[in-house]
């Protein structure tokens, strides 16, 4: 969750006379908000035969050329010296002649306006307005030379909280247009611009009624939180917002494509960086910049001053590096149709997608199954959560069934691949049933697939028999090309029944006629081991037995799986009944739910093996980074390997054809280890098995095993936790922050000094950066939770 701000929490009220004091120790204690408008520059940015306004480049590259201006009325009265300098890091001071300057009241082009090249080996770019007053440029230069470093990172926490502050803009514009238009449906938009934008919001707004949502969404401006883990809060640069809505917590690298960085306190830490600069001739002011085409308005938190002393305006620029466009996932739960206009391409992954016009010239491309390509235009809308298809005109007759579409565009001056989508289109063919013909049976329910087109814009589906009212049905879309159906059955007749499949946008619907069969009931054949509280019925229509007695012990019915004609009731034991031995023969008495009840001969099988875990070791592999220490035998590492003994029950011993399968929990991976395969008897009642965790890739989670002996298993029993690891190669420290640098960093949940996690760094879902800043240990040792074991967590020794 996000950490408290560090700025005083004021009490709500204040008696009458201590009003004034305490509206003074509120200003004192909360910095200015950035609302205050300011001069203008109009920026455009060329990279080969490219021009691109500033608003549309994300970053600058070396051998860009810019064109830079201020955008001052034509009355202004104070004259602005506009200034740039090139940066080359923070311990590498720019040279003379990457500083330059410009009189924004001359009239000639080449007088008040800059023309620049990015050189080489430059990483920062930083403007400054000036009041024209003599030596400023050069007071400027000797700061800049002075502490380049303090620009640095001036000009790149400028650069985040003005993004930071598009999103929160484009959040505000659209709550208020959505106001202004059909404030009914806020309650649905809110949470997808919040979900968009990243945003979070308050929804105990939601239930208000329908007048007063927007006004509560864009309420309570001193309790807006953007979350910063150990610093300021972006609520301290951005105070004064009309929002109770707080940003998600985020982590990743400077730009972060919409996330939040946590290290940014902009007021702050401006204060302190330029404090020291600070003389009786001038002072200087941070600014955000809004940026629209070639026009970048600054926002400033600050009158500017025009007397001594004189206020320097800095306005940060994107950084000096490759362009690095954001990884978009697709957000879809399956395909898409596309059978109406306005279809929704869901995306997740990039919030400045929707708040910066970094992503342009956007299409999909749609490739039918000939090969017939046509590409389409699209649109960002936080409100949709993705992508919208803005062509109404009807698609050539190849693309029908699944088309595959590719999202593509430009971020910035380069080439964005987005994700690939299976959109729908109905074609004529007819909706069949899959597989062979089904043995529908009334008294009960049963399931049905069928096969079409387009799964995905089937808007309904209806049960007919005879002339009997119509009951509507539902399903579920499998694959690229099948619904999954349960037909009710209980209370119909035997005979003809039809379904109906309906399209959306199409009027009538394919109709796929079948037969109900009766079914007597029939019981096969009653399975149970020795020892065990469970057993096996088979037979068919078995969904009506209500109980069974097999001497004495009482079993009750608990999963009904169908095997192709025949059913399999899996019964448990409730209650103690008659210990049974293998070979003992029974009359089970069962019990339908109608009152009948029936005789089933039984024979008790052999004991299934009943293995218990004895030991466990667990070794890493030697895998390249910093070591991450394990907290114990239950954790597996990704690559690491696992020794671990099974005893058999008393008096039983161990064959040596037995084998031990190990599998994920939910069974999507398994492995079985058998007498080449890395099990051995360490004597007749003791195995010892090996397992390399490589094995159940890319499985993680809990593990489990049991015990196979002629096609008979024991019980599942837990045995390990696997957990993926994330790379760390490198941590550095300062004073009050640790930086992690590696990879896989996602696979962090959270990270904190000390094993209680009390205030933790949450690293985001979906996380791509490759280094994350923390606060640094009090005894030099972090511990991390991870996304697959997170009551486990490992160690970082710093030390």
């Amino acid at each position: 969750m996000p950490l408290p701000s560090r700025r005083n929490i004021l009490p709500l009220t204040c008696g009458a006379a201590a009003a004034a004091l305490c509206a003074a120790s509120a200003q004192a204690a909360d910095p200015a908000p950035f609302e205050l408008g300011g001069p203008g520059l109009r920026i455009a940015v060329t990279r080969g035969k490219d021009v691109l306004p500033i608003a549309q480049v994300p970053s600058l590259a070396e051998g860009d050329r810019l064109s830079i201006r201020a955008d001052l009325p034509e009355d202004q009265g104070a004259k602005f010296l506009l200034l740039s300098t090139f940066l080359r890091g923070a311990t590498n001071p720019p040279p003379k002649d990457w500083i330059k300057s410009a009189e924004s009241w001359k009239k000639k082009a080449k007088d008040n306006s800059l023309s620049l090249t990015v050189p080489k080996g430059a990483r920062q770019m930083t403007l400054f307005l000036v009041p024209d007053t003599g030596g400023a440029e050069g007071t400027i230069e000797d700061a800049v030379r002075g502490k380049p470093g303090e620009f640095v990172r001036a000009t790149q926490e400028l650069n985040q909280a003005s993004l930071d502050r598009s999103r929160l803009d484009a959040f505000m514009a659209a709550i208020r247009a959505q106001e202004n238009s059909h404030p009914e449906y806020l309650r649905s938009v809110a949470p997808a611009l919040a979900r968009s934008l990243s945003m979070k919001l308050n929804d105990e707004c939601l239930s208000k009624v329908v007048e007063l949502q927007a006004n509560c969404l864009l309420e309570n401006r001193e309790q807006l939180v953007l979350a910063d883990v150990h610093s300021s809060s972006i609520a301290e640069t951005l105070t004064g917002a009309p929002t109770d809505l707080a940003l998600q917590l985020s982590s990743t690298r400077e730009a972060g494509y919409g996330f939040y960085s946590p290290y940014i306190g902009v007021v702050r830490d401006l204060a302190r960086i330029f404090g020291a600069f600070s003389n009786p001739e001038f002072d200087y002011l941070p600014t955000l910049s809004i940026r629209r085409g070639d026009a970048a308005a600054l926002l400033l938190n600050k009158a500017p001053s025009f007397q001594k002393p004189k206020s320097v305006l800095v306005v940060g620029m994107p950084a000096i590096e490759a362009d690095s466009p954001p990884r978009l996932r697709s957000a879809a739960n399956g395909p898409i149709c596309a059978a109406r206009p306005g279809v929704v391409l869901p995306v997740e992954g990039a919030p400045l997608i929707y708040s910066t016009a970094y992503a342009r010239n956007m299409t999909v491309k749609l490739t039918a199954a000939s090969g017939d390509m046509i590409d389409l235009p699209v649109e960002a809308r936080a409100d949709r959560g993705g992508y919208v298809v803005k062509s109404n005109d009807p698609l050539p007759a190849a693309f029908k069934g699944t088309v595959k579409g590719h999202l593509s565009g430009y971020w910035g001056f380069e080439r964005f691949d987005g994700p690939d989508f299976a959109l729908q289109l109905p074609g004529d063919a007819a909706w069949k049933v899959a597989g062979d013909p089904p043995t529908l049976v009334v008294g009960r329910d049963n399931g049905l697939t069928l096969t079409g087109d387009a799964p995905a814009c089937v808007e309904g589906v209806t049960l007919r028999q005879g002339d009997g009212a119509p009951q509507s049905l539902s399903w579920k879309v499998q694959g690229t090309d099948a619904l999954a159906l349960t037909l009710p059955l209980a209370d119909r007749k035997p005979g003809d029944i039809r379904i109906e499949v309906k399209y959306q946008g199409i009027g009538a619907p394919s109709v796929l006629s079948l037969k109900a069969l009766a079914q007597a009931s029939r019981l096969d054949a009653l399975s149970l081991h020795a020892g065990d509280r469970n057993a096996v019925l088979s037979g068919q229509r078995l969904d009506q037995v209500a109980a069974v007695d097999l001497s004495g012990m009482m079993l009750a019915p608990a999963e009904l799986v169908r095997d192709g004609a025949v059913d399999r009731l899996n019964l448990v034991a409730k209650g103690e009944g008659a210990a049974l031995k293998a070979g003992d023969r029974a009359t089970a008495r069962v019990r339908l739910k109608d009152g009948r009840s029936f005789d089933l001969a039984a024979t008790v099988k052999e004991a299934r093996p009943r293995p218990t875990l004895l030991g466990r070791s667990v070794s890493q592999g030697a895998g390249a980074g910093r070591i991450l220490q394990l907290s114990g035998e239950d954790l597996l590492p990704d690559d690491g390997r696992l020794v671990f003994s099974v005893r058999a029950e008393q008096g039983a011993a161990f064959r040596a054809d037995d084998m031990l399968e190990v599998a994920s929990a939910d069974g999507a991976k398994s492995v079985r280890l058998g007498n080449a395969s890395g099990l051995r008897l360490s004597g007749a009642d003791v195995m010892v098995a090996t397992l390399d965790a490589a094995a159940l890739a890319p499985a993680s989670g809990p593990l489990r095993f049991r015990l196979l002996r002629d096609g008979v298993t024991s019980d599942w029993q837990p045995l390990v936790t696997l957990a993926r690891l994330p790379r760390i190669d490198d941590v550095s420290c300062e004073a009050q922050d640790c930086t992690i640098k590696g990879s896989d960093l996602f696979l962090m949940e959270a990270v904190d000094g000390a094993p209680g996690f009390e205030t933790p760094t949450v690293v985001a879902q979906g996380f791509t950066g490759s280094s994350l800043s923390v606060p640094a240990p009090r005894d030099g040792k972090l511990y991390i939770r991870l996304r697959d074991a997170r009551d486990q967590p490992v160690m970082l020794d710093l030390s």
